[in-house]
C-alpha cells in the first residue's frame, strides 16, 4: 500500500534505526555519487514508488508499532485523493516531549516502546511535518518537491502550498500514529550543507511568509474537526498579508 521515501546523507546509524522501526526486509534505493538536497533525493527516490501512496521520512525517524494500520485506516475514511496526513512527532522538543535519547549512541529503544503510549497530543489541524503521506498521483502532479528549496529548508510548506493550489483542503495531523524523531540530523551538518533560506524563497515565489501560509490557510496546531475552508478576509488578515509585501518589497530593493 505503501512506498516509503527516506532521503538520507551518510546517516547510516539513523538510517538503521529508521529501517529496523519499519520490519521490513525489501528496500528499493538509489545511490548519487554526488550530494543532493533532501528535496532532489526524495524526488529521484520517489520514481521508483510502485504502491498507491507515497510516505515521505526523514532517515532519523523510529516508527512506533501499527503506524501503518492506523494510516490505513484513517484512508478508509476519506473520500477522494485530495488530503495530506502526517504522523505525530515523539522527541525533546517535539510534538509530544518525549526524551529517549537525542543521538543514536543515547537512544533508550526500550524505555520508549513501553511509555510511549503514554504522551498523547491530539489529532491536529494543517500539519505540514514528516513523515506525512499522499497519494502517487496527486505526487506526481505537483511534481514532488521543489528542487530550488535544496538543501531542503522551507520545502514542506512549499510543497503544502502546491496541494492548496491542487485543491486540497485535509490536512491532518494523527496522533496515534507516532514516530519519535532525533531532530533532523541531516539537515543540521551545517558544515556540509549550505541552507538557502527556505522562508526567503517561500516569500519570493508565494508572496507570502511561511508563518502567514501556516496560520491563516493551514490553521497549523489547531486541533482537527473538519477539511480546511478559504482563511476569512477580515482586517487582521489584510494586516498579515500587508506585512507579507513588504517584506517582499524589502527584498527585491536590497538587490
Amino acid at each position: 500500500m505503501f512506498s516509503i521515501v527516506i532521503p538520507t546523507l551518510n546517516n547510516f546509524n539513523y538510517l538503521k534505526i529508521c529501517l529496523e522501526s519499519i520490519k521490513k526486509n525489501n528496500y528499493i534505493y538509489t545511490y548519487s555519487e554526488q550530494r543532493l538536497g533532501l528535496c532532489s533525493a526524495t524526488n529521484l527516490a520517489a520514481k521508483k514508488a510502485s504502491k498507491e501512496y507515497i510516505l515521505y521520512s526523514h532517515d532519523d525517524m523510529y516508527f512506533l508499532p501499527e503506524w501503518d494500520i492506523i494510516l490505513r485506516n484513517e484512508l478508509s475514511k476519506l473520500k477522494d485523493n485530495l488530503f495530506y496526513l502526517s504522523g505525530t512527532m515523539m522527541g525533546p522538543g517535539e510534538h509530544i516531549n518525549f526524551d529517549c535519547g537525542t543521538t543514536y549512541e543515547s537512544f533508550d529503544e526500550n524505555k520508549l516502546l513501553s511509555e510511549y503510549k503514554k504522551y498523547n497530543l491530539y489529532d491536529h489541524q494543517g500539519t505540514h511535518w514528516a513523515p506525512h503521506l499522499i497519494h502517487k498521483d496527486l505526487w506526481n502532479k505537483i511534481s514532488g518537491f521543489s528542487e530550488e528549496f535544496d538543501p531542503g529548508f522551507g520545502s514542506d510548506p512549499d510543497l503544502n502550498m502546491k496541494l492548496w493550489q491542487e485543491g486540497v483542503r485535509y490536512f491532518k495531523g494523527i496522533n496515534d500514529c507516532k514516530v519519535y524523531h532525533f531532530g533532523s540530523i541531516s539537515l543540521r551538518k551545517k558544515s556540509d550543507l549550505v541552507a538557502n533560506r527556505g522562508s526567503v524563497t517561500f516569500l519570493k515565489k508565494w508572496g507570502i511568509t511561511t508563518s502567514f501560509f501556516r496560520k491563516n490557510y493551514l490553521k497549523s496546531g489547531e486541533k482537527f474537526f473538519r477539511e480546511l475552508s478559504e482563511p476569512k478576509k477580515n482586517l487582521i488578515y489584510f494586516l498579515g498579508l500587508l506585512k507579507c509585501k513588504i517584506k517582499l518589497i524589502l527584498l527585491i530593493f536590497q538587490k
